[in-house]
């Protein structure tokens, strides 16, 4: 899966590039209601959202499917890392062993290939949700630059499917991110795993978005769902 290859190729440096990632996890972290003990983190990459919690916790299970970025997240007594993917559902039954009293997923389920699929699988936990979903506002200019079609769901459509799953609040957060040039926004792009490792532009749009591309910056949209029950 290119995805995969992606994010495990540039794993060692994928913590200098995940800025706007890290944006996202404090955010889910600040967010979170109460001290919750036993947490699972879905697409746990290299730790982004354990170092934004910053408290040790009874129990700590991380999931992600490079081994690459599981090798570079932090270690403790209490965290168990595991390597899976959460577009198979025999993770999630695996994962049932276990009782849960929060489950986050920090800027990953975008690349769900059946995102219904996978929220119905988080859903049947019955445990409080923390998700965050990067979606089709993010790079809005740049697609629209190019001539391409978003990589993405829109907000509203991850809204909509989440909804049929989760008694949740919903919250579209912008961020933005500035760059020295269009060349330093592109390699960013590839380096930080926002794309999922998927070819965005071939060489005649590249060359062409770096002559037309009006912005210094990037653009993120990002869709919170918080649970209203805890």
């Amino acid at each position: 899966m290119r995805v995969r290859e992606e994010f495990s190729r540039f794993a060692a440096e994928y913590g200098a590039h995940n800025v706007i990632q890290a944006k996202v996890a404090r955010k889910l972290i600040a967010d979170t209601p109460g001290t919750p003990q036993k947490l699972l983190d879905i697409g746990c990459g290299n730790g982004t959202l354990y170092a934004a919690l910053g408290r040790p916790v009874e129990r700590f299970v991380g999931v992600d499917f490079s081994e690459s970025m599981l090798s570079h997240h932090p270690h403790a007594s209490y965290v168990e890392l595991m390597c899976g993917d959460f577009n198979d559902p025999a993770l999630f039954k695996k994962l049932a062993r276990e009782r849960f009293e929060r489950i986050f997923s920090a800027s990953a389920l975008q690349w769900a290939q059946d995102l219904d699929a996978v929220f119905r699988s988080i859903a049947a936990f019955q445990t409080p949700v923390s998700l965050a979903l990067f979606t089709s506002g993010t790079f809005k200019t740049l697609y629209n630059t190019a001539g391409l079609s978003p990589l993405l769901k829109s907000a509203e459509e991850v809204m909509a499917i989440a909804a049929r799953h989760f008694d949740a609040d919903y919250e579209i957060v912008h961020y933005a991110l500035d760059f020295e040039s269009v060349r330093d926004m592109l390699r960013y792009i590839k380096r930080s795993g926002v794309s999922g490792g998927r070819r965005v532009l071939d060489v005649a749009q590249t060359k062409g978005l770096m002559r037309n591309y009006p912005l210094g910056y990037l653009e993120f949209e990002v869709v919170f769902i918080t649970s209203r029950n805890g």
